[in-house]
């Protein structure tokens, strides 16, 4: 196994066949870069995750904690995601820790039993039950009284929340390097989940709602969401099988911001705009998208925008950001904004910009804290900045 750390430029050299070659030149993890005959492997910057392709095993580790990046992939997705759902996790390998995860919330979820709901379903049927389609009826069968077409409502736990559940332990009993035991608990709840419909390939996630009679799985919902829309598995042409599970830090973090800001701020005056769209330039040539924008009365008040970045050694940030920061204040005629970056401790630095009444303020993240200390970080830099 390869094992790469975020971000690192050094690099390893490996031995490679041509369809793992092929593959790491695919995926969305590592640089391949040739060396004679063999291959040095370089992180792509901010991805972390890991890929199984063709019996050889690539991890690139996150600087944060595996249970912290699953609660800010969660969170991001779903701000009803609690650090409850990811804490207690003692697996260090990524492939491990997802699993532990999903199978932990799993078995909670289904402690008392799975889940029944009411599905409707459509048949031909010579026995009436529920709602007769009659436009289906006229159309089918015209001046036929049997078979007849029909809606009825069924009892079942063919349902979407346990489709979702069994769709997540399927495909993570196929990804390599969990633990037996874990494999075997996960086994275990696909037989408990035997009678769920299975995902056709290249289905969508099945839609679920969140409802006072499914709060019990809500935990494992969101776990399984994440590991359905972040690991995909699939056998190559050599019956090798190839996994992956790979997450740009940069998105993560600046999808957590906006999510944990926008949870702040609502219920309050105004409203919050993510990817908010403004022009530079009074022809309207110059196009910007600013991360997250509170309006008032339909008016920008503050501006926030989000950078996965660590300061430097003089405890200094690219001036680079200051200036597209100063072109979004301008646009929309904001006099103060803030740059959220991800650092080692909270700090606040401002910036006030001379012959103009703006201020921009650079506010760090501490990534290692808690997720309760980590969203109370956003909580109060969303009360400051409104204040």
């Amino acid at each position: 196994m390869i094992v790469l750390k975020e971000n690192d430029q050094s690099g390893a050299t490996v031995s490679l066949t041509p369809a793992q070659a092929a593959y790491l030149q695919d995926c969305s993890l590592v640089e391949v870069r040739p060396s004679g005959s063999i291959y040095r492997l370089v992180p792509k910057v901010k991805r972390v995750g890991a890929v199984h392709a063709h019996g050889l095993d690539v991890v690139v580790t996150p600087k944060v904690t595996i249970s912290r990046l699953l609660f800010m992939l969660g969170y991001a997705m779903n701000p009803g995601f609690l650090p409850e759902n990811v804490e207690g996790v003692t697996a260090a390998d990524l492939w491990a820790a997802v699993a532990e995860t999903l199978c932990r919330n799993v078995e909670r979820a289904l402690v008392r039993g799975v889940l029944l709901g009411y599905t409707t379903e459509h048949a031909t049927s010579t026995v009436i039950r529920g709602r007769i389609r009659v436009g289906d009826q006229i159309t089918s069968r015209p001046g036929r009284l049997m078979p007849v077409e029909i809606t009825h409502d069924e009892f079942t736990v063919d349902i979407p929340e346990n489709r979702l559940l069994r769709a997540a332990v399927s495909r993570m009993i196929s990804v390599p390097r969990v633990d037996p035991m874990i494999r075997t608990r996960l086994r275990h709840l696909l037989n408990r989940l035997a009678d769920v419909s299975p995902l056709t390939h290249g289905a969508p996630s099945p839609h679920w709602r969140a409802t006072r009679l499914n709060a019990r799985y809500h935990p494992a919902l969101r776990i399984a969401q994440l590991v359905l829309d972040t690991l995909s598995f699939e056998v190559g042409e050599d019956g090798l099988s190839i996994a992956s599970f790979v997450v740009n830090m940069e998105k993560v973090f600046e999808d957590f911001v906006t999510t944990a800001l926008t949870e702040a701020w609502n219920g309050g005056r105004g409203r919050t705009e993510r990817q908010y769209p403004a022009k530079l330039d009074t022809d309207k040539a110059i196009s910007m998208t600013v991360d997250v924008v509170h309006l008032v009365d339909e008016v920008p008040q503050v501006i926030v925008d989000a950078k996965y970045k660590l300061e430097t050694a003089s405890g200094r940030y690219p001036n680079s950001d200051i200036y597209q920061v100063l072109a979004y204040c301008t646009a929309l005629q904001v006099n103060h904004a803030w740059l959220v970056y991800a650092g080692d401790s909270a700090k606040i630095t401002s910036h006030c910009i001379l012959n103009s009444s703006i201020t921009i303020t650079t506010w760090a993240l501490d990534l290692q804290a808690s997720p309760q200390d980590l969203v109370a970080q956003v909580e109060r830099l969303a009360q400051i900045a409104l204040t």
